[in-house]
């Protein structure tokens, strides 16, 4: 024998489903999708090259697009298909390496010296505004042209240049968060400063300091093209999309795509991380209200 529930009892109301933490919308997602893409390329690159990129394997020199060769070839005759998919390993892990770790100390120092103030806030900020009043290129030219063009060089150099930049933009987000009632609650109950910075004040900062890092990320690939542009980069046989446009660009007007296609890359990468940036602050509102 059944029982049926009458119609007066309110039946109990379905949990309601959390949405999902992140979001993309489509710009978002081809943003993603172009810089995933490079970033593959860049670890698989030595396997997929159908030519080394040293090898000159077309006595045509600025060959035009075949069969043979997808992208033509350079003013050597070397394949420029290979070198742009080996050029993506040094054009973006020259660049995530530099911004990784100017950002990460960068962010840092910004955290210590918000949290601890005084002098040692005063000394870190002069310091680096110091630092800030260099202009990048010129700087860069100047060490690499004394030091010398080497991958770890290359690397330093553009990590220095955007660390007081990382520095004062952290800082700014961690003053206005050492102010809140949660982070003095902690520091009454005894905590030390290494827990407020990495319990109390990064969470916090975490997603502009992303969108930082994105930014900057697309000025250390700009510089680091105009470096190799000006011959101080990644050194021959191998080369950087930026390096790639200065070999060939007295050759132009006989074959274009030796130069089209490395400024194609550059600008692929560029406007995908930038996309993805414009797509991050709503991704972040989206968790905000889950």
């Amino acid at each position: 024998m059944t029982h049926s529930v009458p119609e007066s009892v309110p039946r109990p109301a379905a949990a309601p489903r959390r949405k999902p933490g992140y979001r993309f919308n489509l710009v978002g997602i081809i943003g993603l999708s172009v810089l995933l893409f490079w970033a593959v390329i860049a670890v698989i690159a030595p396997w997929v090259i159908p030519y080394p990129v040293g090898e000159i394997v077309d006595y045509d020199a600025l060959g035009p697009m075949t069969a043979k060769f997808w992208l033509g070839t350079d003013y050597l005759g070397r394949d420029i298909l290979s070198r742009v998919l080996m050029g993506a390993r040094y054009t973006v892990g020259i660049s995530l390496a530099s911004v990784t770790l100017a950002c990460s100390l960068g962010v840092t120092l910004g955290m210590i010296a918000a949290v601890s103030g005084g002098w040692l806030d005063t000394l870190l900020s002069r310091f680096l505004d110091a630092m800030n009043s260099i202009p990048s290129k010129l700087f860069g030219l100047v060490v690499v042209a004394a030091v010398g063009s080497s991958l770890p060089v290359l690397v330093l150099t553009m990590a220095v240049i955007y660390v007081p930049g990382s520095f004062r933009f952290a800082r700014a987000l961690a003053v206005n968060i050492n102010t809140m009632d949660f982070v003095t609650a902690a520091r009454i109950r005894g905590e030390r400063t290494p827990y407020l910075i990495l319990s109390e004040i990064l969470p916090n900062i975490l997603g502009p300091v992303l969108a930082d890092l994105g930014l900057r990320f697309v000025f250390t690939v700009l510089l680091l093209s105009g470096l190799s542009f000006l011959g101080l980069g990644v050194q021959p046989p191998y080369a950087d999309w930026g390096a790639m446009v200065r070999e060939n660009i007295g050759g132009l007007a006989f074959g274009a795509p030796a130069v089209i296609f490395p400024c194609v890359a550059i600008a692929t990468l560029t406007i995908s991380v930038n996309l993805l940036i414009d797509n991050l602050p709503q991704k972040i509102r989206d968790r905000s209200d889950a």
